[in-house]
């Protein structure tokens, strides 16, 4: 999972200042338009995390490895219509846009859809390319684990936060 809770409050003002500083948007309501996105960022997380419970438990009755949990995965997430993986990104700035268009903390939206979705899109992939750094640090120091294990899912979050104290 490249977003993270704690993450959430500082991308959720980059966001907003990706659509304020060229003038994308405007908004008398700043802090209101950061808690929509917020609202957005968080639901996301817990349809992912959703989607990844429920893979695992169906993974494991049936017996799969990793590459069948991933499968599982996906499969499950475009049956609710959620992007995970590579299409994460994309699904979250179609609801950021949404967002936008419905929120009525939004006064006037003074730019296109695409220009909107490249404006929220820079702050998001700065998060993913964070997150993919740091999954590449973790991975490298679990090559003794078997991934998609109970024990690779202990020791990946455990060694997480031991790099995240590292690098703070």
């Amino acid at each position: 999972m490249w977003l993270t809770r704690a993450k959430l409050p500082g991308l959720a003002t980059a966001i907003v200042r990706s659509l304020l500083e060229p003038a994308l948007i405007e908004t008398e309501q700043r802090e209101g338009v950061q808690a929509d996105i917020l609202a957005v960022l968080e639901q996301y997380l817990r349809d992912e995390a959703d989607i990844s419970t429920r893979a695992r438990d169906l993974a494991a009755k049936r017996g799969g490895g990793a590459t069948e949990l991933s499968r599982i995965r996906r499969e499950l997430a475009r049956q609710q219509g959620v992007g995970v993986g590579d299409d994460a990104i994309d699904y979250v700035l179609t609801q950021l846009l949404e967002m936008l268009m419905h929120s009525g903390n939004v006064d006037e939206i003074f730019a296109q859809d695409h220009e909107l979705k490249l404006a929220m899109r820079t702050p998001l992939r700065k998060e993913q390319a964070a997150a993919e750094q740091m999954d590449e640090a973790v991975r490298k120091r679990m090559k003794h684990v078997e991934e998609g294990s109970s024990q690779w899912e202990i020791e990946y979050q455990r060694l997480r936060e031991e790099v995240t104290r590292r690098r703070t």
